[in-house]
């Protein structure tokens, strides 16, 4: 299928032509600003679906509004009826058509054009009015307050809020490019004048803002987001999109001594702790127990000797793993455990742990296997 898609320099025409690009069924004609006349008729000609993303959303002069969201689409209803090849459109129009300012009117006026084809032609439209897009790939200061935020917050920069109460509709991009893909592929029957983007939400302003906020400070927390809600997993993926490229890592604390180390590396509020562990050829480390607490043992390199004992019984158990098969040993609570290193490398082994450490409620009890 051949899709022209104008505008592919935008924030979704970005994220929609590189999710296209890996469908084998989907060649793409691809216009924007430096393209000429010449180039978007040639396009009409035997394309089979248009895709209008070519818009202008600011501009210090107001009769660009119109000339920049009716033109283009103008001209490829225009070529596409000269050529003789009458094709379904999906255009992009905005929520602000509803309103009463230029922007919105040159939307609203650019909606028309496209029923008006539409109507006459006998041939399907899918006209989209967009909320307020986020995700990946968008311009910080410009049209998105997310990718505001998100560059801003990841570079300790002040944010402006003048009303953190103030409701936001949302629309994540990948979920905006997968509906825009659906449309090309299926072209369905609508319910409703318009498209609407299947996943939309209602959040303020503050809480987004407190949010990013958090992703920013969960490198020193070792926290990880709540990855059950749909809308903080994908405003997530959104900030460290926007992280300075020099700032993707970050450092660990490490406790170390001549037995090897101790790392924490995830610390959840519902999911427990995450960390990993080094000992030396030789070193036994451990030797203690739990009443609730309770661990998970993967160990990764090296060789390990993992022994249980209950406090009021002699009798050791003793599990014998290695990195060369990787297994999970569960560490049930009410057994005094340790774990050895029994090879001659180091021997390197994570930890799950159901609750993170508190000093002030350990749950340890230190008792020789």
């Amino acid at each position: 299928m051949k899709v022209l898609v104008t505008g592919y320099k935008g924030f979704i025409g970005k994220n929609l032509i590189e999710f296209l690009k890996t469908k084998p069924n989907i060649e793409l004609y691809l216009f924007d600003i430096e393209n000429t006349a010449e180039d978007l008729n040639c396009y009409c000609k035997d394309c089979d679906f248009v895709v209008n993303l070519a818009g202008v959303n600011r501009n210090p002069d107001d009769s660009q509004f119109v000339k920049g969201n009716c033109g283009v689409i103008e001209n490829v209803i225009n070529y596409l009826i000269k050529n003789q090849n009458i094709c379904p459109i999906m255009y992009s129009s905005s929520i602000q058509a509803e309103l009463d300012n230029i922007y919105g009117k040159s939307k609203k006026l650019a909606e028309d054009i496209v029923f008006n084809f539409s109507n006459k032609y006998n041939v399907p439209v899918y006209v989209y009015r967009f909320p307020n897009l986020f995700g990946k790939w968008g311009l910080p200061n410009y049209n998105s307050v997310i990718a505001t935020f998100c560059y801003n917050i990841s570079r300790d920069i002040e944010i402006q809020i003048n009303d953190a109460n103030k409701e936001l509709t949302l629309a994540y991009i990948d979920d905006v490019v997968s509906n825009i893909y659906d449309i090309i592929m299926n072209r369905p029957d609508l319910d409703d004048k318009y498209c609407n983007v299947d996943k939309i939400y209602q959040k303020k302003l503050g809480d987004i803002a407190n949010l990013i906020y958090q992703f920013k400070n969960s490198r020193k927390e070792l926290s990880v987001i709540n990855t059950g809600d749909d809308f903080e997993k994908k405003l997530y993926s959104t900030y460290l999109s926007f992280l300075p490229t020099d700032q993707f890592s970050y450092e660990i604390k490490s406790h170390v001594d001549e037995r090897g180390s101790f790392s924490e590396l995830i610390r959840t509020s519902n999911a427990g702790q995450f960390s990993v562990n080094i000992a030396k050829p030789g070193i036994t480390k451990g030797n203690h127990w739990h009443n609730t607490k309770n661990e998970k043992f993967i160990v990764i390199k090296g060789n390990a000797e993992i022994c249980f004992r209950e406090p009021f019984s002699s009798e050791i158990i003793k599990y014998y793993v290695c990195g060369d098969k990787i297994e999970v040993v569960d560490i049930p609570c009410g057994y005094t455990h340790n774990i050895k290193n029994i090879g001659n490398d180091d021997l390197i082994f994570f930890i799950w742990c159901n609750e993170c450490y508190d000093i002030n409620n350990p749950d340890t009890y230190f008792l020789e296997v």
